[in-house]
This record gives structure tokens, C-alpha cells and sequence, in this order.
């Protein structure tokens, strides 16, 4: 089986690689065929691959199985072909149904990244640490810029967008800079004390802790912010940071019963409300990394936002750095995604509407989709490390055998949405999407 990495064309910002030139070098050498479709995006350059001795040819008609990282033009699907990328189909997303119907009538197999899942259901490949990472710069960037447009002076006017630097280790130097900026100078008035608040505790949170971290932080409970926001005399040489879980979030309806997790994932909205409201009047920054669906609370509703704004008030809350993007979702002044080539708006609540840019009254909203294209090199070789570890058992299948007689890892099929043009047992759901 002739193996294909394929050229990214959803999006001029997408940059990054399923496998990088030094890893498919290695799976050549022990007998692999792969070659890569030619690309001037990339992070890695044509030549590079070629370089390591690996074919780089204009299309990949002669691939069996093709590897690519975003969603694929319908057009671009070949009959009885295998495919491996992030399709986004699992939620039902109308936006690619259509690809979803091309691929079944084109009679081919589809592997999701996201549905590689080990038995407890946790993702084993994912880009979710490089999201946190890049994420937190950004959003650490447009608060610097907020407050210039609101000419307060600060030390985070000097970053850039995490695009911007020439990698990750240029990005921290930056951060690290600014954080001596804040233990020699102090921080402003008026915007002391500085809380962060931070929803979520997996691999996206931790991304986006490394980088807050590089800044003199202090960590308090949810349960001291309302105080900490009242001390104007607590030490103004220090960033304080507040990890929210789920239990920080939602109280059960029943006033007589306790929080229990298990319970919420069940239940939900159902048994659950929201209680995050009361924090937000206290935070300078709110960073998202929690997954949503619509059988929980939302974090923020646009009610929230017009009471919060409503009659000309400023709240301190600057900015909302969404990483988890998804519009209309936990944070529902989230009203749109965006591309690294114009990563904010203001969310107008008093109209609805988003303004792009860091002017206007109401939030700056970060909410750049495609997070870790913004260090490319970084998130393509960890995200390689992890997949190359499974690329022969998908090379060795024989994708002729019924769905139940496909020998692959558990791990894999469990990510099997398509099987020969039909939905599996576990994505059946789709159709009433479809």
C-alpha cells in the first residue's frame, strides 16, 4: 500500500504535517512507501523532504492511503481510497456534510484523528497542548493591545501574535521578558490586580499554563477570587491565575445535593445550572480550554454579556481567549471563528454584532481555530512522534474484508467513520445529519 501526504488547502494558514521529513525517513528505511504531494505552505518545505530522499510529486493518484490534517476538498476524494485527517463530522457540523455525502457516494474509508480513543474514550493523538500554548500568547497579545487601544500603558503591549515569532522558543523569550517587566515595574492601576482565569485542567489548559507560568503568577482558588479582586494593596509585581473545574462552574439544581462528575457528564443541564457568572466581573482575562456540547450549561450567555456592558459599564474582563472555538458554544459571545490573519473582534453586546479589531464596548474575543498553525513546527513534530507509532497497521489492513473482519487496532477502528462508503455502528447517528 502506497502511502500519501497530502497538501493542506482548506486554509492559506494552515502549515502544518501529519509527519515530519525525519520521521518518514525512518519509516522509508524500514520499508514503508510514502511520498508527499508538493506544497509552497508548509512549515516544512518541499525541499526539506526532499532532502531526506523522500519522493515529492505534483498529486497523489497512485496512494492507497493518504494522510492530510484539515478537512479535504469534496472534489479531491478518489474512489475506494483510505483517508486519514480531522473531518470535524462527529457533532453533525452542517458545514461538512456535504465532503461527509461526497466521501460515501465515492465509496471511501475515513479515519478521524479525534476518534483515536483508548478505552476510557481519552484521545491518544492530538494537537491539544500546541492549541494552550499558542492559544495563551495570543491572548496574553490582545490584552496588551486592548489596553493600548484604551491607552493604558503595559508590559504586554511589546508581544507579538504567536505567528509572529520565528518559533516557540523566540515566543517564551517573549513572554519571559515581560514578566521581568512586571517583577521590576510592577503592573498599572488600573489594571491591578491581574486575574487570569483559566476553565479546564487537560492537555489544552496545560498548553496554556506553560505560558502563563513564564509570568510571575500567583495561584488562588476560585473561591479567593472575589477578595483577591478586592485588594488593591496586594502586590502589584505579580499576575494571579485561577484554574476553574467543573465543579468551580455548574451546582447541581437540587440546593440539597453535592457536585458529583460522574453525575454531570449524565445529566448535564438537567440536574445542573451554571454558576460561573459571579467570576466574571473579577477577571482581566478569561482563556477557555474546556470541551462543550449542548447538554451542558454555557459558561457565558449573550444575556450575560449585555448585563455585564449594559448602560455604559466597563467591566474589567478585557479579553476572552477561546481556544476551544466553538462558536455559539460555552462562551456564547464566541458569535464567529477566526484565521490567524485576523484573529479578534469585539463582541458588540448591546448589538449583537462583532467589530474586528481591539476598539469597542464589549469583550476582545480570540477565537482563531486552527491554534496550532501558529507554531507549526512544534505541533507537527510532536503530532508526528505520536502517529508514526501507528502508521503500519494502518499500511498492513486489508480494507477489502467486511468492517468486522478489519484487523487493526482497537484504537484505530474505534476512529473508523466511513468503512467503504457506509457509516460504522458506532457513527450511524450521522444520517439524520446527513
Amino acid at each position: 500500500m502506497k502511502i500519501g501526504i497530502r497538501k493542506e488547502d482548506k486554509s492559506v494558514w494552515e502549515r502544518r504535517v501529519p509527519f515530519v521529513p525525519a520521521d518518514i525517513r525512518a519509516l522509508r528505511e524500514e520499508g514503508l512507501d510514502i511520498a508527499v504531494q508538493a506544497s509552497d505552505q508548509r512549515a516544512f518545505s518541499d525541499e526539506e523532504f526532499s532532502r531526506e530522499g523522500i519522493p515529492v510529486q505534483d498529486d497523489l493518484e497512485d496512494c492507497d492511503l493518504i494522510f492530510g490534517i484539515k478537512e479535504i476538498p469534496k472534489a479531491v476524494f478518489e474512489a475506494g481510497k483510505q483517508y486519514v485527517f480531522f473531518s470535524h463530522v462527529i457533532k453533525g457540523q452542517p458545514c461538512n456534510m456535504p465532503m461527509l455525502k461526497r466521501m460515501m457516494e465515492q465509496g471511501v474509508t475515513l479515519f478521524d484523528y479525534e476518534r483515536i480513543v483508548d478505552e476510557q474514550n481519552r484521545r491518544l493523538i492530538f494537537f491539544g497542548r500546541h492549541a494552550g500554548l499558542a492559544g495563551m500568547i495570543n491572548s496574553l497579545w490582545a490584552l496588551g493591545k486592548r489596553l493600548e487601544a484604551e491607552e493604558i500603558p503595559n508590559p504586554f503591549g511589546v508581544l507579538r501574535q504567536a505567528r509572529d515569532y520565528h518559533d516557540l522558543a523566540e515566543a517564551k523569550a517573549g513572554i519571559q521578558a515581560v514578566g521581568k517587566m512586571i517583577r521590576e515595574q510592577g503592573l498599572p492601576a488600573a489594571i491591578h490586580p491581574l486575574i487570569v482565569g483559566i476553565t479546564g485542567y487537560g492537555n489544552v489548559s496545560k498548553g496554556a499554563q506553560e505560558i502563563l507560568d513564564l509570568l510571575p503568577v500567583r495561584e488562588i482558588q476560585p473561591e479567593e477570587v472575589s477578595a483577591v479582586a478586592a485588594d488593591l494593596l496586594s502586590p502589584k509585581k505579580a499576575v494571579f491565575k485561577v484554574v476553574f473545574r467543573e465543579e468551580h462552574c455548574v451546582r447541581p439544581k437540587d440546593p440539597d445535593a453535592a457536585f458529583d462528575l460522574q453525575d454531570y457528564y449524565k445529566n448535564g443541564r438537567e440536574k445542573y445550572d451554571s454558576c460561573f457568572e459571579p467570576h466574571l466581573k473579577h477577571l482581566s482575562l478569561l482563556v477557555n480550554c474546556i470541551y462543550w456540547d449542548d447538554r451542558y450549561p454555557r459558561l457565558i450567555t449573550l444575556e450575560t454579556c449585555q448585563q455585564m456592558w449594559a448602560g455604559g459599564k466597563f467591566p474589567g474582563l478585557r479579553v476572552i481567549g477561546d481556544i476551544s472555538c466553538d462558536p455559539g458554544g460555552a462562551i456564547q459571545c464566541t458569535v464567529a471563528s477566526t484565521d490567524p490573519g485576523n484573529p479578534v473582534y469585539v463582541y458588540l453586546p448591546e448589538t449583537g454584532e462583532r467589530q474586528d479589531g481591539f476598539e469597542g464596548h464589549g469583550p476582545v474575543i480570540m477565537a482563531v481555530d486552527i491554534l496550532p498553525t501558529e507554531i507549526p513546527r512544534e505541533s507537527s513534530v510532536y503530532f508526528s512522534s505520536v502517529l508514526k507509532g501507528f502508521i503500519r497497521n494502518f499500511a498492513e489492513a486489508d480494507f477489502t474484508v467486511p468492517f468486522e473482519a478489519l484487523n487493526v487496532l482497537p484504537e484505530l477502528k474505534r476512529s473508523v467513520i466511513l468503512y467503504q462508503g457506509r457509516l460504522t455502528p458506532d457513527y450511524g447517528y450521522l444520517r439524520k445529519y446527513l
